[in-house]
Protein backbone atom coordinates (compact mmCIF):
# COMPACT_ATOMS: atom_id res chain seq x y z
CA UNK A 1 0.00 0.00 0.00
CA UNK A 2 1.28 3.39 -0.90
CA UNK A 3 0.68 6.08 1.77
CA UNK A 4 0.01 9.74 1.26
CA UNK A 5 0.60 12.81 3.07
CA UNK A 6 -0.44 15.97 1.85
CA UNK A 7 -4.23 15.71 3.54
CA UNK A 8 -2.07 14.81 7.03
CA UNK A 9 -2.62 18.71 8.31
CA UNK A 10 -5.88 18.98 7.70
CA UNK A 11 -6.94 15.44 9.05
CA UNK A 12 -5.37 15.81 12.30
CA UNK A 13 -7.56 18.47 13.00
CA UNK A 14 -10.57 16.73 11.63
CA UNK A 15 -9.66 14.33 14.26
CA UNK A 16 -10.26 16.75 17.21
CA UNK A 17 -12.86 17.94 15.83
CA UNK A 18 -14.62 14.61 15.27
CA UNK A 19 -12.97 13.66 19.08
CA UNK A 20 -14.66 16.52 20.79
CA UNK A 21 -18.46 16.20 19.43
CA UNK A 22 -20.59 13.28 19.48
CA UNK A 23 -23.88 13.25 17.11
CA UNK A 24 -26.45 11.09 16.32
CA UNK A 25 -26.07 9.84 12.82
CA UNK A 26 -29.01 10.74 10.08
CA UNK A 27 -29.04 10.31 6.17
CA UNK A 28 -31.36 11.80 3.57
CA UNK A 29 -34.24 9.46 3.49
CA UNK A 30 -35.20 8.29 -0.27
CA UNK A 31 -38.97 8.44 -1.47
CA UNK A 32 -39.54 4.61 -0.19
CA UNK A 33 -37.32 4.70 3.06
CA UNK A 34 -36.95 5.95 6.30
CA UNK A 35 -34.51 8.58 7.93
CA UNK A 36 -31.04 6.07 9.55
CA UNK A 37 -31.10 7.16 13.33
CA UNK A 38 -29.22 5.20 16.02
CA UNK A 39 -31.48 4.90 19.14
CA UNK A 40 -31.22 3.24 22.79
CA UNK A 41 -27.99 3.69 24.89
CA UNK A 42 -25.77 6.48 23.39
CA UNK A 43 -22.12 5.00 22.19
CA UNK A 44 -19.13 5.54 24.15
CA UNK A 45 -15.95 7.72 22.81
CA UNK A 46 -14.27 4.02 23.80
CA UNK A 47 -16.02 1.79 21.82
CA UNK A 48 -14.41 0.38 18.67
CA UNK A 49 -16.31 -2.14 16.51
CA UNK A 50 -15.21 -5.23 16.17
CA UNK A 51 -17.31 -7.11 13.62
CA UNK A 52 -19.35 -5.62 11.25
CA UNK A 53 -21.99 -6.47 8.01
CA UNK A 54 -23.75 -4.06 5.69
CA UNK A 55 -27.82 -4.22 6.06
CA UNK A 56 -29.93 -4.51 2.91
CA UNK A 57 -33.66 -5.51 2.25
CA UNK A 58 -34.83 -9.00 3.04
CA UNK A 59 -37.81 -11.00 2.67
CA UNK A 60 -40.26 -10.34 5.48
CA UNK A 61 -40.15 -11.45 8.80
CA UNK A 62 -41.74 -14.05 10.55
CA UNK A 63 -43.05 -13.27 13.81
CA UNK A 64 -42.07 -15.96 16.84
CA UNK A 65 -38.78 -16.98 15.00
CA UNK A 66 -35.32 -16.79 16.56
CA UNK A 67 -31.89 -16.45 15.18
CA UNK A 68 -28.47 -18.08 16.43
CA UNK A 69 -25.89 -16.02 14.72
CA UNK A 70 -22.05 -16.45 14.86
CA UNK A 71 -19.47 -13.75 14.10
CA UNK A 72 -16.13 -13.20 14.10
CA UNK A 73 -14.63 -10.83 16.47
CA UNK A 74 -11.76 -8.75 15.32
CA UNK A 75 -10.43 -6.66 18.59
CA UNK A 76 -10.75 -7.97 21.75
CA UNK A 77 -11.56 -5.89 24.99
CA UNK A 78 -14.62 -5.24 27.75
CA UNK A 79 -18.07 -4.28 27.40
CA UNK A 80 -19.71 -5.74 24.48
CA UNK A 81 -22.09 -4.29 22.87
CA UNK A 82 -24.27 -5.42 19.92
CA UNK A 83 -26.27 -3.02 16.92
CA UNK A 84 -29.62 -4.90 16.00
CA UNK A 85 -31.05 -3.25 12.96
CA UNK A 86 -34.42 -2.43 11.27
CA UNK A 87 -33.38 0.26 8.55
CA UNK A 88 -36.11 -1.49 6.07
CA UNK A 89 -38.63 -2.04 8.19
CA UNK A 90 -41.85 0.16 7.53
CA UNK A 91 -43.17 -0.51 10.81
CA UNK A 92 -41.75 -0.93 14.14
CA UNK A 93 -40.11 -4.09 15.41
CA UNK A 94 -39.69 -5.41 18.78
CA UNK A 95 -36.62 -7.49 20.54
CA UNK A 96 -38.17 -9.25 23.88
CA UNK A 97 -35.08 -11.72 23.84
CA UNK A 98 -31.61 -11.35 23.25
CA UNK A 99 -28.61 -13.17 24.40
CA UNK A 100 -24.62 -13.59 23.54
CA UNK A 101 -22.08 -16.19 24.32
CA UNK A 102 -19.58 -18.09 22.52
CA UNK A 103 -20.15 -20.68 19.97
CA UNK A 104 -18.49 -24.11 21.15
CA UNK A 105 -19.48 -26.13 17.68
CA UNK A 106 -22.85 -24.97 15.24
CA UNK A 107 -25.22 -23.91 17.22
CA UNK A 108 -24.28 -25.54 20.92
CA UNK A 109 -22.50 -22.90 22.96
CA UNK A 110 -19.76 -22.54 25.77
CA UNK A 111 -21.25 -24.32 29.44
CA UNK A 112 -21.93 -20.60 31.17
CA UNK A 113 -21.28 -18.27 28.27
CA UNK A 114 -24.44 -17.18 27.08
CA UNK A 115 -25.69 -14.18 28.97
CA UNK A 116 -28.52 -11.77 28.53
CA UNK A 117 -28.28 -8.32 26.71
CA UNK A 118 -30.57 -5.31 27.69
CA UNK A 119 -31.01 -2.09 26.09
CA UNK A 120 -31.47 1.16 28.58
CA UNK A 121 -31.31 -2.00 31.03
CA UNK A 122 -34.80 -3.59 29.99
CA UNK A 123 -34.62 -6.91 28.17
CA UNK A 124 -36.84 -5.96 25.63
CA UNK A 125 -36.49 -3.31 23.13
CA UNK A 126 -38.63 -2.14 20.17
CA UNK A 127 -36.59 -0.52 16.97
CA UNK A 128 -38.48 2.01 15.18
CA UNK A 129 -38.58 1.55 11.28
CA UNK A 130 -35.08 2.92 9.61
CA UNK A 131 -33.25 2.97 12.98
CA UNK A 132 -30.89 0.53 14.52
CA UNK A 133 -30.59 0.40 18.34
CA UNK A 134 -27.42 0.05 20.57
CA UNK A 135 -27.38 -2.34 23.67
CA UNK A 136 -26.09 -1.94 27.33
CA UNK A 137 -22.43 -2.78 27.57
CA UNK A 138 -22.45 -6.65 28.57
CA UNK A 139 -19.58 -7.14 31.69
CA UNK A 140 -16.21 -9.01 31.43
CA UNK A 141 -14.22 -9.31 28.18
CA UNK A 142 -14.30 -10.99 24.57
CA UNK A 143 -11.51 -11.97 23.33
CA UNK A 144 -10.10 -11.31 19.54
CA UNK A 145 -10.66 -14.07 17.20
CA UNK A 146 -13.69 -15.28 18.88
CA UNK A 147 -16.92 -16.28 17.25
CA UNK A 148 -19.36 -14.70 19.24
CA UNK A 149 -23.07 -16.19 18.92
CA UNK A 150 -25.93 -13.55 19.54
CA UNK A 151 -28.93 -15.24 20.02
CA UNK A 152 -32.33 -12.89 19.05
CA UNK A 153 -36.06 -13.39 19.20
CA UNK A 154 -39.16 -11.21 17.69
CA UNK A 155 -42.67 -12.11 18.82
CA UNK A 156 -43.78 -9.28 16.03
CA UNK A 157 -41.26 -9.61 12.87
CA UNK A 158 -43.68 -8.74 9.72
CA UNK A 159 -43.48 -6.47 6.68
CA UNK A 160 -39.53 -6.21 5.25
CA UNK A 161 -36.79 -7.34 7.07
CA UNK A 162 -33.01 -6.29 7.85
CA UNK A 163 -30.35 -8.51 7.08
CA UNK A 164 -27.03 -9.17 5.63
CA UNK A 165 -27.97 -12.05 2.65
CA UNK A 166 -24.66 -13.59 2.58
CA UNK A 167 -22.70 -14.46 5.48
CA UNK A 168 -20.39 -17.24 4.57
CA UNK A 169 -21.67 -18.43 7.44
CA UNK A 170 -23.75 -21.00 9.01
CA UNK A 171 -26.40 -19.84 11.13
CA UNK A 172 -29.52 -20.72 13.15
CA UNK A 173 -32.80 -20.08 13.39
CA UNK A 174 -35.83 -21.77 15.55
CA UNK A 175 -39.54 -20.87 16.25
CA UNK A 176 -40.52 -19.92 19.27
CA UNK A 177 -38.12 -18.13 21.87
CA UNK A 178 -34.97 -20.40 22.75
CA UNK A 179 -32.30 -17.98 22.88
CA UNK A 180 -31.42 -18.33 26.62
CA UNK A 181 -30.46 -22.15 25.74
CA UNK A 182 -26.80 -23.36 25.56
CA UNK A 183 -27.75 -26.65 23.67
CA UNK A 184 -28.64 -26.89 19.92
CA UNK A 185 -31.47 -29.38 20.49
CA UNK A 186 -33.91 -26.76 18.90
CA UNK A 187 -31.41 -25.47 16.88
CA UNK A 188 -31.59 -27.20 13.32
CA UNK A 189 -33.24 -25.03 10.89
CA UNK A 190 -29.92 -23.46 8.92
CA UNK A 191 -29.27 -20.07 6.95
CA UNK A 192 -26.23 -18.87 5.24
CA UNK A 193 -27.73 -15.23 6.30
CA UNK A 194 -27.55 -12.74 9.24
CA UNK A 195 -30.96 -11.51 10.72
CA UNK A 196 -31.23 -8.02 11.95
CA UNK A 197 -27.79 -7.67 13.85
CA UNK A 198 -25.57 -5.23 12.13
CA UNK A 199 -22.39 -4.57 14.11
CA UNK A 200 -20.61 -5.99 17.23
CA UNK A 201 -18.52 -3.22 19.26
CA UNK A 202 -16.22 -3.82 22.41
CA UNK A 203 -14.02 -1.31 24.84
CA UNK A 204 -10.49 -2.07 23.76
CA UNK A 205 -7.12 -0.53 25.12
CA UNK A 206 -6.90 2.86 24.78
CA UNK A 207 -5.68 3.98 21.26
CA UNK A 208 -7.03 1.06 19.93
CA UNK A 209 -9.39 1.61 16.47
CA UNK A 210 -11.17 0.06 13.59
CA UNK A 211 -10.99 0.22 10.03
CA UNK A 212 -14.06 -0.51 7.76
CA UNK A 213 -13.73 -1.99 4.80
CA UNK A 214 -16.42 -1.00 2.35
CA UNK A 215 -16.42 -3.06 -0.89
CA UNK A 216 -18.93 -5.53 -2.85
CA UNK A 217 -19.00 -9.81 -3.48
CA UNK A 218 -14.82 -9.80 -3.40
CA UNK A 219 -14.74 -7.98 0.02
CA UNK A 220 -18.38 -10.27 0.86
CA UNK A 221 -16.20 -13.14 0.91
CA UNK A 222 -17.49 -15.01 -2.14
CA UNK A 223 -15.52 -17.93 -3.09
CA UNK A 224 -13.70 -17.94 0.31
CA UNK A 225 -14.74 -21.25 2.27
CA UNK A 226 -17.58 -20.87 4.50
CA UNK A 227 -17.35 -21.01 7.75
CA UNK A 228 -13.49 -20.34 8.16
CA UNK A 229 -13.36 -17.09 8.03
CA UNK A 230 -11.26 -16.32 4.67
CA UNK A 231 -12.32 -13.35 3.50
CA UNK A 232 -9.40 -11.18 2.63
CA UNK A 233 -10.63 -8.98 5.52
CA UNK A 234 -10.62 -11.81 7.97
CA UNK A 235 -7.05 -12.12 6.51
CA UNK A 236 -7.15 -8.33 7.23
CA UNK A 237 -7.88 -8.90 11.22
CA UNK A 238 -5.58 -11.44 11.79
CA UNK A 239 -2.45 -9.66 10.16
CA UNK A 240 -3.57 -7.10 12.58
CA UNK A 241 -3.79 -8.98 15.71
CA UNK A 242 -0.61 -10.28 14.71
CA UNK A 243 1.27 -7.25 14.24
CA UNK A 244 0.02 -5.01 17.47
CA UNK A 245 -0.89 -1.92 15.45
CA UNK A 246 -3.01 0.57 16.88
CA UNK A 247 -5.70 -0.30 14.34
CA UNK A 248 -7.39 -3.42 15.28
CA UNK A 249 -10.93 -3.60 14.41
CA UNK A 250 -12.29 -4.89 11.14
CA UNK A 251 -15.70 -4.15 10.24
CA UNK A 252 -16.62 -5.65 7.14
CA UNK A 253 -18.89 -3.62 4.94
CA UNK A 254 -19.20 -5.39 1.44
CA UNK A 255 -22.17 -6.45 -0.05
CA UNK A 256 -22.68 -8.83 -2.95
CA UNK A 257 -23.20 -6.86 -6.42
CA UNK A 258 -23.28 -3.47 -5.03
CA UNK A 259 -22.13 -0.81 -7.19
CA UNK A 260 -20.74 2.78 -5.96
CA UNK A 261 -23.24 4.90 -8.25
CA UNK A 262 -26.33 3.02 -8.00
CA UNK A 263 -28.35 1.27 -5.98
CA UNK A 264 -29.65 -2.52 -7.05
CA UNK A 265 -27.82 -5.06 -4.88
CA UNK A 266 -28.36 -2.93 -1.65
CA UNK A 267 -28.07 0.69 -1.46
CA UNK A 268 -25.32 2.07 -3.37
CA UNK A 269 -21.69 3.20 -1.57
CA UNK A 270 -22.60 6.79 -1.31
CA UNK A 271 -26.27 5.88 0.12
CA UNK A 272 -25.21 3.68 2.63
CA UNK A 273 -21.66 5.18 3.80
CA UNK A 274 -23.35 6.64 6.83
CA UNK A 275 -25.70 3.88 7.98
CA UNK A 276 -22.56 1.27 7.21
CA UNK A 277 -19.04 3.19 7.92
CA UNK A 278 -19.59 6.70 9.29
CA UNK A 279 -21.35 5.37 12.63
CA UNK A 280 -19.32 2.55 13.18
CA UNK A 281 -17.89 3.80 16.43
CA UNK A 282 -14.02 3.81 16.88
CA UNK A 283 -13.46 3.83 13.17
CA UNK A 284 -10.07 5.13 11.84
CA UNK A 285 -9.98 4.16 8.10
CA UNK A 286 -11.75 3.50 5.58
CA UNK A 287 -11.07 1.21 2.66
CA UNK A 288 -12.67 2.01 -0.44
CA UNK A 289 -12.50 -1.04 -2.78
CA UNK A 290 -15.66 -1.04 -5.04
CA UNK A 291 -16.18 -0.10 -8.79
CA UNK A 292 -16.57 -3.56 -10.90
CA UNK A 293 -20.12 -3.34 -10.62
CA UNK A 294 -20.74 -0.22 -11.93
CA UNK A 295 -18.31 -0.40 -15.05
CA UNK A 296 -19.43 -3.68 -16.55
CA UNK A 297 -21.70 -5.08 -18.57
CA UNK A 298 -21.72 -1.89 -20.73
CA UNK A 299 -23.16 -0.03 -17.96
CA UNK A 300 -22.36 3.62 -19.80
CA UNK A 301 -20.21 4.12 -16.68
CA UNK A 302 -17.87 6.57 -17.59
CA UNK A 303 -14.34 7.23 -15.63
CA UNK A 304 -15.27 9.99 -14.77
CA UNK A 305 -18.50 9.03 -13.13
CA UNK A 306 -16.78 6.19 -10.53
CA UNK A 307 -14.10 8.50 -10.07
CA UNK A 308 -16.71 11.76 -8.92
CA UNK A 309 -18.20 9.01 -6.50
CA UNK A 310 -14.81 7.82 -5.23
CA UNK A 311 -14.16 11.52 -4.04
CA UNK A 312 -17.53 11.92 -2.65
CA UNK A 313 -16.91 9.21 -0.49
CA UNK A 314 -13.44 10.21 0.27
CA UNK A 315 -14.80 13.94 0.87
CA UNK A 316 -17.24 13.00 3.32
CA UNK A 317 -14.96 10.91 5.04
CA UNK A 318 -12.48 13.17 5.42
CA UNK A 319 -15.38 15.36 6.80
CA UNK A 320 -15.78 13.11 9.30
CA UNK A 321 -12.18 12.95 10.43
CA UNK A 322 -11.64 9.48 8.85
CA UNK A 323 -8.27 8.60 6.91
CA UNK A 324 -9.04 6.68 3.51
CA UNK A 325 -7.49 3.99 1.44
CA UNK A 326 -8.49 3.40 -1.66
CA UNK A 327 -7.85 0.35 -3.28
CA UNK A 328 -7.68 -0.54 -7.60
CA UNK A 329 -9.91 -2.84 -9.71
CA UNK A 330 -9.57 -6.08 -9.85
CA UNK A 331 -9.16 -7.56 -13.31
CA UNK A 332 -12.33 -9.47 -14.61
CA UNK A 333 -11.48 -10.84 -17.77
CA UNK A 334 -12.93 -14.24 -18.26
CA UNK A 335 -15.98 -13.16 -16.27
CA UNK A 336 -19.37 -13.15 -18.62
CA UNK A 337 -20.14 -9.30 -18.79
CA UNK A 338 -16.48 -8.18 -19.42
CA UNK A 339 -16.08 -6.43 -22.25
CA UNK A 340 -13.25 -4.18 -24.13
CA UNK A 341 -14.98 -0.95 -23.16
CA UNK A 342 -15.68 -1.71 -19.45
CA UNK A 343 -11.82 -2.76 -19.51
CA UNK A 344 -10.84 1.05 -20.95
CA UNK A 345 -12.89 2.23 -18.28
CA UNK A 346 -11.23 0.17 -15.39
CA UNK A 347 -7.75 0.88 -16.78
CA UNK A 348 -8.46 4.67 -16.22
CA UNK A 349 -9.69 4.29 -12.85
CA UNK A 350 -6.77 2.41 -11.52
CA UNK A 351 -4.44 5.23 -13.18
CA UNK A 352 -6.64 7.60 -10.96
CA UNK A 353 -6.94 5.99 -7.29
CA UNK A 354 -2.60 5.23 -8.13
CA UNK A 355 -2.43 8.50 -8.60
CA UNK A 356 -4.96 10.75 -6.72
CA UNK A 357 -4.61 12.85 -3.87
CA UNK A 358 -8.14 12.52 -3.08
CA UNK A 359 -7.12 9.70 -1.19
CA UNK A 360 -4.58 8.81 1.86
CA UNK A 361 -3.06 6.26 0.44
CA UNK A 362 -3.82 3.01 -1.81
CA UNK A 363 -3.17 -0.50 -2.32
CA UNK A 364 -2.81 -1.96 -5.79
CA UNK A 365 -5.20 -5.21 -5.82
CA UNK A 366 -5.14 -4.92 -9.59
CA UNK A 367 -1.08 -5.39 -9.53
CA UNK A 368 -1.37 -8.18 -6.95
CA UNK A 369 -4.31 -10.21 -8.70
CA UNK A 370 -3.43 -10.08 -12.11
CA UNK A 371 -1.61 -12.40 -14.37
CA UNK A 372 1.94 -11.36 -15.77
CA UNK A 373 0.84 -12.81 -19.34
CA UNK A 374 -2.74 -11.30 -19.41
CA UNK A 375 -3.10 -8.41 -17.19
CA UNK A 376 -6.98 -7.90 -18.23
CA UNK A 377 -7.16 -11.36 -16.02
CA UNK A 378 -7.01 -12.87 -12.95
CA UNK A 379 -3.90 -14.86 -12.19
CA UNK A 380 -5.24 -18.40 -12.32
CA UNK A 381 -3.82 -19.34 -9.01
CA UNK A 382 -5.91 -16.48 -7.16
CA UNK A 383 -8.93 -17.34 -9.50
CA UNK A 384 -11.78 -18.76 -7.37
CA UNK A 385 -13.42 -20.19 -10.64
CA UNK A 386 -15.50 -16.83 -12.16
CA UNK A 387 -12.29 -15.01 -13.17
CA UNK A 388 -13.79 -12.22 -11.18
CA UNK A 389 -13.62 -13.87 -7.24
CA UNK A 390 -10.40 -14.89 -5.52
CA UNK A 391 -10.29 -18.42 -3.62
CA UNK A 392 -8.99 -17.98 -0.31
CA UNK A 393 -5.14 -17.72 -1.41
CA UNK A 394 -6.18 -14.87 -3.55
CA UNK A 395 -7.95 -13.16 -0.31
CA UNK A 396 -4.64 -14.03 1.60
CA UNK A 397 -2.62 -12.05 -1.29
CA UNK A 398 -4.68 -9.24 -0.99
CA UNK A 399 -4.56 -8.54 2.94
CA UNK A 400 -1.06 -9.41 2.92
CA UNK A 401 -0.35 -6.27 0.02
CA UNK A 402 -2.07 -4.15 2.29
CA UNK A 403 0.78 -2.21 4.61
CA UNK A 404 -0.68 -1.86 7.82
CA UNK A 405 1.32 1.36 9.15
CA UNK A 406 -0.06 2.77 6.43
CA UNK A 407 -3.66 2.04 7.01
CA UNK A 408 -3.48 4.90 10.27
CA UNK A 409 -2.15 7.23 7.44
Amino acid sequence: MIARTARAGRLAALLLLAGAVQAVPVQQASADQPAFAVVGAPADRRDVVTWGASADRMGDGVADRAYRLVVHTSVGGTGLRIRLSNAFGDRPLTFDSVYAGTQKSGAELVAGSNRPVTFEGARSVTVPAGSVVLSDPLPGRVPAATNLVVSIHSPDAAGPATGHGMAMQTNYYTQGDHTAEAGAANWSATTGSWAYLDSVSVRPSTGTSAVVTLGDSITDGWQSTTDLNRRWPDYLARRLQKAGTEIQGVANEGISGNKVLADGAGQSALNRLERDVLSQPGVRTVFLFEGVNDLKAHSGVTAQDLIAGYQEIARRAHAAGKCVVGATVAPFKGWSEWDQAGEAVRQEVNAYIRDSTDFDGYTDFDHILRSPYDQERMLPFFDGGDHIHPNDKGMAAMADAVDLKGLGC
